[in-house]
């Protein structure tokens, strides 16, 4: 491990999935110290508020003691760069990732040629889950046990509980 390196990991974790939790085990295994960056997502509409989600990720990391969870809006490359990030994490589970995170990382280094990106793969267990699809699972009633941590299914069966009884 290379001394004092910092990595960032952004996303909207929404919610944090056993996949998420995996890159960020594997992150800490590579760098000094993981900032989870949060983002306040203003290009997607999120189900979890910002503040919710910092929460299930601050539960989820809080056996990592190297890692904190940060929320950011704006340019990614101004949280980066102001925190002196030397690498950015991006996770992958499958080839259809690829195209997109490429085009990203290509783009980030333009706006930051001194950050790297390092791009790391969770588990076997893990490459098939999205936020997006445990959402939409839960939402339908299915289990979503195998995806998440139980602090997050009982947070997800909560909003879902809440957003039937509003409608």
């Amino acid at each position: 491990m290379a001394q004092n390196l910092l990595a960032v990991y952004p996303g909207t974790f929404d919610p944090i999935t056993l996949g998420h939790e995996d890159v960020v085990r594997r992150a800490t295994q590579l760098f000094e110290r993981v900032i989870v960056a949060v983002a306040a997502g203003h290009h997607k509409k999120t189900l979890f508020a910002l503040d919710e989600r910092i929460e299930m990720v601050r539960d989820a990391v809080k056996n990592y003691p190297r890692v904190q969870v940060e929320s950011f809006a704006g340019l990614l490359r101004d949280f980066v760069v102001a925190r002196g990030g030397k690498a950015m994490v991006r996770g992958l589970r499958a080839v259809t990732d690829f195209d997109y995170e490429f085009q990203l990382a290509g783009m980030n280094r333009s706006l930051m040629p001194q950050v790297e990106t390092v791009f790391l793969t969770p588990g076997d267990k893990y490459q098939f889950i999205s936020s997006t699809f445990v959402r939409e699972i839960a939402a339908l009633g299915g289990e979503v046990h195998k995806f998440v941590s139980p602090a997050v299914q009982e947070r997800l069966q909560a909003k879902v509980r809440s957003q039937a009884a509003q409608e």
